[in-house]
């Protein structure tokens, strides 16, 4: 066995996620997914399953693990108690890894989204906030932030928000200290080594 396949069979998630797959073509059935790409979650698990390199490879460098919306529908009803998206993730991080994910036009968009989100999550605490937000790269809802962002101090508190305040609510100031912690998860987690491996050579 290659490389690959050992880094697959090494993560925590593959041993839950992958058990003697029959191919029987459920997951790809219910997948919302396949649906809507040329997707299909039982080609990938007989990939993985068969172990072949140039084919794990090769895999890695396409859209297709890009595809899956991680809704998990595959894990209840697959007879096996497989989880085709589980299986995706861990392609996911290798793909990362690897920079492979910079071949495919799905792939790339994590580097926009570890800059974007994972920078949020990293410098304010928060995935999302009005104070991040470019309604300019987002076509459908862009009208919807630039009205919210305008009127965010009339509108936030109705949602019950508590937009750059002190003590609980959404959207509040988070506390230098826990802020530290939040980077202590990424680092002792591995997320920090994945972001530098993922935006140092974009």
């Amino acid at each position: 066995m290659g490389n690959l396949i050992n880094l697959i069979k090494e993560d925590v998630r593959y041993e839950e996620a992958l058990k003697a797959c029959m191919n029987c073509g459920m997951c790809t059935a219910v997948c919302p997914a396949a649906e809507f790409y040329d997707y299909d979650p039982r080609r990938i698990c007989d990939t993985v399953q068969r172990g072949n390199e140039a084919d794990i490879e090769k895999l890695l460098r396409t859209d297709t693990i890009w595809y899956c919306g991680q809704c998990m529908s595959c894990k209840p009803r697959c007879p096996r108690g497989n989880a085709p998206g589980e299986i995706i993730n861990v392609l996911r991080k290798i793909s990362q890894q690897f920079g492979y994910f910079r071949d495919s036009e799905m792939g790339r968009q994590q580097i926009e989204l570890m800059e974007n989100i994972e920078g949020n999550i990293l410098e304010i605490g928060y995935c999302v906030h009005p104070d991040k937000v470019n309604p300019s790269k987002h076509i459908e809802q862009g009208p919807v932030w630039q009205w919210y962002i305008k009127n965010i101090k009339e509108v936030a508190p109705k949602f019950g928000a508590n937009y750059h305040g002190k003590g609980a609510g959404a959207l509040r100031d988070i506390p230098h200290e826990d802020m530290s912690e939040v980077r202590k998860i990424f680092e002792v987690t591995g997320g920090m080594e994945l972001r530098h491996q993922v935006l140092d050579d974009k």
